[in-house]
């Protein structure tokens, strides 16, 4: 596929993007290597595929690599970096690599505020329920083949695109899907909304003319956008005249069901496994890439109605002394509210949310919507912010949120050392409620701890 190229070192392998891209690579039979600040279950998974990984980043690990891949958190004097500047060794970002991988095929991007890894995940478990094979690179490890990537034999490529530091406009799309515009990532987009929407303009134009453009007419920003699209475009939507829209939406356990509408005309009765109205916007954007793929109608709705989600994205724990324990990625205040919500209507108990902002920078940009997002939880546990390598920012603590944030919600926890989170979650706690951890950090792997810290010492004191 790249001539001349070999080895390919990754610095950064350990993030989800990342180990996407390189677990495609090696089923392609590249050999690779990389490096990581800290061990994960994606780091192990490499390495039992026959990658080469490090911890920590030193000069010598690039080793005799052609070609150096860098993800957005890696900066220009990363030691392993400047090795491969002073070795003339091409240096590229992560979505470079992932362009020219889709160059090679008719792509399909999913791009968005929110709803990204949902949505590409839906859409991998139709299409990969029919013979077109695809290739998938997800930011979210999906059930159906527990990982965040697959290699296929078609002739399609399937990829979450990344927005948040503009590297999408590398991607070079057949059919682009975009699901909402938020004021988000405003280190990079300098000049606020107006640049967020100009870009993704430009995204949605990079289709080509035989190609198509799917997008939420309920984002009102995204539907202003309409006329500037210069390709055809499909809209889905639960207001409005959307191209595909959903009826008679109910609640159902921890899933939905609806009546698919297609330009108003009743075509299916549809129920998926996850909870949440955002999720019946997300299996719209599915289905409308699905149709256009003209898989059939029966076999659209009985591949979803199996999928069971992607990972961190409500992902049920399990039960142990009668506290249900989910956990949800969402980190941004639109994602909170929605999962929150939907968390609200699949379950009958009352909710404790447990909440670890991320990033001082993103934390502070959010604060006040922040602090309006957590009307659903009946409390509400701050933990210390996940800095994700950022310096701490003046005045931004979680202490001072979770002050706050009691002005306007009833019951609110401020816990400073995680060490203790199992004794404060007893304690804040009562039988029959759900513990939901919200987050882009630690958070995950800590209530998980939780979880299985509770389980043994309940099977200990039961023996």
């Amino acid at each position: 596929m790249f001539p001349h190229i070999q080895t390919i070192h990754f610095i950064g392998i350990g993030g989800i993007g990342m180990s996407g891209i390189a677990e495609i690579l090696l089923s392609l039979g590249y050999g690779v290597s990389g490096s990581d600040l800290a061990d994960n279950a994606t780091t192990a998974r490499l390495v039992d595929l026959g990658a080469k990984v490090f911890k920590g980043h030193r000069p010598d690990q690039v080793g005799d690599a052609d070609v150096v891949v860098t993800s957005t958190a890696i900066k220009a004097d990363n030691p392993e970096v400047i090795a491969a500047r002073y070795r003339n060794i091409p240096i590229i970002p992560r979505a470079e690599m992932l362009a020219e991988l889709m160059r090679m095929k008719h792509g399909i991007a999913v791009a968005g505020a929110h709803g990204k890894t949902s949505t590409t995940s839906m859409l991998a478990h139709i299409l990969c329920d029919t013979d077109l094979d695809p290739t998938v690179v997800i930011g979210g490890r999906l059930n159906k083949f527990n990982s965040n990537a697959k290699l296929g034999k078609g002739d399609y490529m399937l990829v979450e695109a990344d927005e948040s530091d503009g590297s999408f406009m590398k991607l070079n799309p057949t059919i682009s899907i975009v699901t909402n515009l938020d004021e988000e990532h405003l280190d990079h987009y300098k000049g606020g909304m107006q640049e967020i929407e100009q870009t993704f303009l430009a995204f949605m134009n990079k289709v080509p003319f035989y190609g198509l453009v799917v997008l939420c007419s309920d984002d009102e920003r995204l539907k202003a956008l309409i006329p500037g699209i210069s390709r055809r475009v499909v809209t889905y939507g639960l207001y409005g005249d959307a191209d595909l829209t959903a009826a008679n939406i109910r609640h159902q356990g921890f899933g939905m069901t609806f009546d698919l509408m297609v330009r108003g005309k009743a075509i299916a009765p549809v129920s998926i496994r996850v909870p949440g109205i955002h999720n019946v916007l997300n299996s719209l954007a599915a289905i409308a890439v699905a149709l256009e793929f003209n898989v059939p109608i029966d076999s659209i709705v009985k591949s979803i109605t199996k999928f069971t989600g992607a990972d961190r994205r409500f992902h049920q724990i399990g039960t142990c002394r009668e506290r249900f324990f989910v956990d949800d990625y969402a980190h941004h205040p639109t994602e909170i509210k929605a999962t929150l919500e939907a968390a609200k209507q699949a379950y009958p108990g009352g909710l404790v949310a447990v909440f670890q902002p991320h990033r001082y920078s993103r934390f502070s940009a959010s604060w006040e919507k922040l602090l309006h997002a957590f009307d659903c939880a009946d409390h509400v546990v701050v933990v210390p912010v996940y800095e994700a390598g950022e310096t701490p920012v003046p005045n931004i603590h979680s202490s001072r949120f979770a002050e706050e944030l009691r002005e306007k919600h009833a019951s609110v926890s401020y816990l400073d050392d995680l060490k203790t989170i199992d004794r404060h979650l007893e304690k804040v706690s009562s039988q029959g409620e759900m513990i939901l951890a919200l987050g882009a950090g630690s958070i995950s792997k800590t209530i998980r701890d939780v979880h299985e810290k509770w389980r043994r010492e309940d099977e200990l004191n039961n023996r």
